[in-house]
């Protein structure tokens, strides 16, 4: 008997490589994700003004980084963008009518509290890929929806704005197939496939970081390339021996256990030079031993 409904997740036409430069903005899910790649050696930029929840705001954030020289591509070569689809809710500063991105704890009667429609959603969404597609033609595009549920709408409230996302998204990209903008389904992996509580933290609202690598995993299925999932495979070993504090780490079989650590990386990094230094992980001397260890 098979208890799970596991989501089919077609196989994306084009791959992302090892170390690939990668862009993720969004919502609090971005960021973990985010940082997920950014341990695995992916060259990344996550969230570089904040977590931003909605399609505005996710905008506002790709035109500061064109405008201040900030994004982490270059010209003539693929990268990946991943934006994290939180809200559809927005808030409009009354005295100028801005839809800003932080209220930065201002008093709340400075502010309306608006719903983007799908159409609205839509068209931002289709501005920003437009904005890095004239500068960046060879960065693709992934979307997905935040797992994370806003009880302060109420859970109806919640899944009414997710679903107007959902519908922007297959809006957008109807309208921009010739972009291929790709649809990576985080949300519906965690509320039909996982679908239990043990997978959320302490709030039950955001998923815990063994979710959080079940969903890289499966994201992985999809978009790595099979040299990207070869560089993987060598490079966790030598970042769990990296990540290793030990209770002596003045005595010399320390010394020659990160030696010989340093030596299989630096193996690695002739065979992959994109992934950059791993000096700099070394843990300092007299760091804390991890919990069991």
């Amino acid at each position: 008997m098979d208890f799970r409904t596991p989501i089919d997740i077609p196989q994306s036409p084009w791959t992302i490589a090892p170390c690939e430069r990668m862009l993720f903005v969004g919502s609090c899910f971005a960021d973990n994700m985010g940082q997920r790649f950014s341990r695995e050696r992916f060259r990344t930029v996550v969230n570089p003004y904040g977590v931003m929840y909605n399609p505005v705001s996710i905008r506002h954030t790709v035109e500061r980084l064109l405008h201040e020289g900030r994004m982490p591509f270059t010209e003539g070569e693929t990268g990946t963008c991943v934006f994290t689809l939180g809200t559809n809710h927005v808030y409009v500063l009354k005295a100028t009518g801005e839809i800003v991105d932080n209220c930065q704890k201002r008093p709340q009667r400075l502010f309306d509290e608006q719903v983007l429609t799908v159409e609205q959603c839509a068209t931002h969404l289709t501005q920003t890929m437009k904005l890095i597609h004239s500068r960046y033609p060879r960065v693709r595009f992934i979307f997905t929806v935040s797992p994370i549920r806003y009880r302060k709408y109420g859970y109806h409230g919640s899944q009414l704005s997710k679903a107007t996302l959902l519908l922007a998204i297959e809006k957008m990209q109807q309208e921009l197939s010739a972009l291929a903008p790709a649809y990576f389904p985080s949300y519906e992996i965690v509320l039909d496939e996982l679908r239990d509580y043990r997978f959320y933290g302490e709030d039950m609202l955001h998923p815990t970081p063994q979710a959080i690598d079940y969903i890289f995993e499966r994201f992985g299925e999809a978009y790595f390339s099979p040299q990207t999932q070869t560089f993987l495979r060598e490079w966790r070993p030598i970042r769990e021996a990296l990540a290793h504090r030990p209770f002596h780490p003045e005595s010399e079989e320390h010394a020659r256990f990160i030696s010989k650590t340093l030596e299989k990386a630096r193996a690695l990094q002739v065979r992959f030079p994109e992934m950059g230094s791993v000096e700099r992980l070394i843990p300092p001397v007299g760091a804390q031993p991890q919990k069991g260890e």
